[in-house]
């Protein structure tokens, strides 16, 4: 690969004052048409670019981008990577995307700063371990690696959880995923930009997509309408996140989506003190501490569509008092900053991948708050599907088709989760 981050790399550099490092990708001017354009310059978006140069050979490929690489919800997000899913098509899919990011510095020349500091779901009463042990069982089956933990393990894995008896919600045991994790975000959403670009793709910032050409005859796409003119295309996907419903209606038909904003929040640096990632499905709250100190804090989806990334003040409160009765000796900690992205929500919880109604339009949407953990999963399959036309057969469960059928996988009821 031209332009190879190494150690030798960083020594010759550093002899010409760094000077001379070359451009992570390109900034080109949109060509009048492409083999296949890529809505949405995200973590998706970039990945099936980088997938369909590299496993398919087509180069010929443009990924338009309405802001900046990695603007969206890539960049907004709590960096949790895990497979905890109960449903074989979830499983399936989600450990295939960790085993994908245990790789991805080394496939894509770039340090995604994977921490593998494993995930810790605490259980608060009789029932809701009796819910647990069925999950694990499940997911042993499924061969993702999941186990119980009793409450002593519980507080061996994670020293400063509330260990009051009378507590309103007290820690009854557990269960945990070691290969469950952390990842840099930005890094994730460089890496494959970069080596996509490498491969011949063009990335293209600053292009809002305003329209979408069909032939009047077949109904199948032509191009896309954009700020920077009209681009022509043989095949379109979209990974557009919470914004997939408002590039259908450009389409001309309707997703079983509903868009939400998701809050994350970042506080004060801290020295060392969470080692893994903490959560609790009653109480609606995780946390893991970042390689710069801050806690990262995330909680459930604000309760009212919205496509606006503010976020409200009452989500917020019930996020971070459930995070302190969870973990009390953070109640003194300063808030630093607030976020939201906007996440779209299928009814079952799952995502929608695969072919649109409409020829030669493939859609990649649905992931609710946890698109991030798919990313490698959803580019490698996404390609597959847009290069050949058929569906990889690790999204085939999850096609527009499901709702038809009412073959749903619904993760929210099965493994208790919205994402």
């Amino acid at each position: 690969m031209k332009g190879r981050y190494s150690a030798l790399a960083i020594a010759r550099h550093a002899l010409t004052g760094n000077r001379h490092w070359p451009e992570a990708w390109r900034s080109p001017e949109p060509r009048a048409a492409y083999d296949v354009v890529i809505v949405g310059g995200g973590g998706h978006g970039l990945a099936t670019a980088y997938y369909l140069a590299k496993q398919h050979g087509i180069t010929n490929v443009a990924v338009l981008e309405a802001g900046w690489i990695g603007g969206g919800n890539t960049g907004r997000n709590t960096t949790i990577v895990r497979s905890d899913y109960y449903y074989p098509e979830s499983a399936a899919f989600f450990d295939h995307s960790v085993s994908l990011y245990e790789g991805l510095s080394r496939e894509l020349n770039f340090n995604i700063m994977f921490s593998q500091r494993g995930q810790l779901v605490v259980a608060h009463s009789r029932h809701e371990l009796d819910f647990q042990r069925r999950l694990v069982n499940a997911m042993a089956l499924n061969g993702v690696d999941m186990r119980m933990l009793s409450r002593e393990e519980c507080y061996a894995r994670c020293p400063i959880l509330n260990t009051r008896t009378d507590a309103r919600y007290p820690i009854l045991g557990g269960m945990w995923q070691g290969r469950a994790g952390t990842v840099r975000h930005d890094a994730v959403v460089w890496g494959y930009a970069r080596a996509a670009d490498r491969l011949g793709v063009d990335i293209i910032q600053q292009c809002a997509v305003t329209g979408i050409r069909r032939d009047p005859a077949s109904g199948a796409v032509t191009g896309v309408e954009t700020t920077r003119g009209l681009i022509g295309a043989g095949r379109v996907g979209v990974a557009v996140a919470g914004h997939s419903s408002v590039l259908a209606d450009m389409a001309g038909f309707r997703l079983p989506l509903r868009s939400y904003a998701l809050q994350a929040f970042v506080s004060e640096p801290l020295k060392p003190v969470l080692h893994t990632i903490a959560s609790s499905n009653l109480l609606g709250v995780y946390v893991s501490q970042s390689d710069k100190g801050g806690l990262v804090i995330g909680g459930n989806a604000d309760a009212y569509a919205s496509y606006a990334q503010r976020g409200n003040l009452p989500t917020m409160e019930a996020a971070l008092a459930s995070l302190i009765e969870l973990i009390p000796s953070f109640s003194r900690v300063r808030l630093l900053r607030q976020w939201a992205g906007i996440v779209d929500y299928a009814y079952d919880s799952s995502p929608v991948l695969g072919k649109s109604p409409v020829p030669g339009l493939f859609l990649n949407s649905g992931w609710g708050g946890g698109g991030f953990k798919a990313i490698p999963a959803s580019g490698e399959t996404f390609a597959h599907t847009v290069a050949t036309g058929d569906p990889h057969p690790l999204i085939r469960a999850f096609s527009l088709d499901r709702f038809r059928d009412l073959a749903l996988v619904d993760e929210a009821a099965a493994a208790g989760i919205a994402h």
